[in-house]
């Protein structure tokens, strides 16, 4: 990264989203799926950043090991949500210079782009110095994506109907997330899902709760990601994935994120996780393996690095 030492520079972390189950029902009126999910954040160890510093023009500079595909890309959902944010002001010679520092994998299933996009309007929300309150950026939020409104709140949650009906819920959870080096399209997975008759099982549970990861997940085995069958008919590689995390001592669970290709194995502590990480990582080096630890309530933190 650029040495910005001394500028007037903001950062914020942008973590991942993990869906720890994910129901979805038929589409409804404009196409939309109705949700019902339980999602978590990754710490620092599984995110993006994305620093922010005052400037004429609203400029974007993509770099970082997952970068390059995002490069030049015209529709930057960091870059959208500084436009937002713009707009619902009434200062429009706002600017500023966007660096993200990319690590996640893209169309990987965890929200990157989404949880990006929350960042940057923290972060600007901030240093614009708006003070947009959580309620208003949760708003502006709707209209950059489903999963952006979660992402600006960045607890544990319940998802509902498209995304925008958030429940506060949660422990910490020791995780290992891997992505096998594949991108997965969400729309191609919906239409997939389509397909094949799915989305007749939608209904409110009551999340999954335990006072431990092996209670939690314990009563996760009762819940299901309904976007895993269609993801693995589109991406062989998702199977060999969950197959390395199940192989893994210790691992508690594992499921498939999102609409993929990352997928999460749940453990008992974070040395287990390490442990597992480190095994994969040798044995898969094409893989994406971090060990990492979702966030309860009690964890939540915030945003901003400075």
């Amino acid at each position: 990264m650029r040495n910005l030492a001394g500028e007037n520079l903001t950062t914020a972390w942008a973590p991942a989203k993990i869906n720890l189950y994910l129901q979805v029902g038929p589409p409804g009126p404009g196409g939309l799926h109705p949700v019902d999910s339980m999602v978590m954040f990754a710490d620092t160890r599984a995110a993006d950043r994305v620093s922010v510093r005052n400037n004429p023009q609203m400029e974007l500079l993509v770099e970082g090991p997952a970068g390059k595909a995002l490069r030049g890309a015209p529709n930057n959902l960091a870059l959208a949500a500084a436009k937002v944010l713009r707009d619902a002001t009434d200062r429009m010679g706002l600017g500023a210079h966007i660096t993200l520092h990319k690590c996640l994998p893209i169309a990987g299933g965890v929200g990157g782009g989404s949880s990006d996009a929350a960042a940057t309007l923290h972060v600007l929300n901030r240093m614009w110095d708006i003070n947009f309150g959580a309620e208003a950026l949760e708003k502006l939020a709707e209209q950059l994506g489903a999963d952006v409104p979660a992402c600006v709140r960045r607890r544990p949650l319940i998802m509902r109907g498209a995304g925008e009906k958030l429940f506060d819920v949660g422990a910490d959870l020791p995780v290992v997330l891997v992505n096998p080096g594949a991108q997965v399209e969400t729309r191609k997975v919906f239409e997939r899902f389509d397909q094949i008759g799915g989305g007749v099982g939608l209904g409110n549970m009551a999340p999954p709760r335990g006072r431990t990861p092996v209670d939690f997940a314990d009563a996760l085995a009762e819940y299901r990601n309904d976007l895993e069958k269609p993801a693995t008919q589109l991406c062989g590689d998702i199977p060999k994935a969950l197959a390395a995390l199940r192989g893994e001592r210790g691992c508690l669970i594992a499921r498939m994120s999102g609409s993929g290709a990352t997928c999460f194995g749940l453990f008992a502590t974070e040395a287990e996780a390490q442990a597992a990480a480190q095994s994969i990582s040798e044995r898969r080096r094409k893989y994406w393996v971090v060990a990492t630890v979702l966030r309860g309530s009690g964890g939540a933190h915030d945003a901003s690095l400075h």
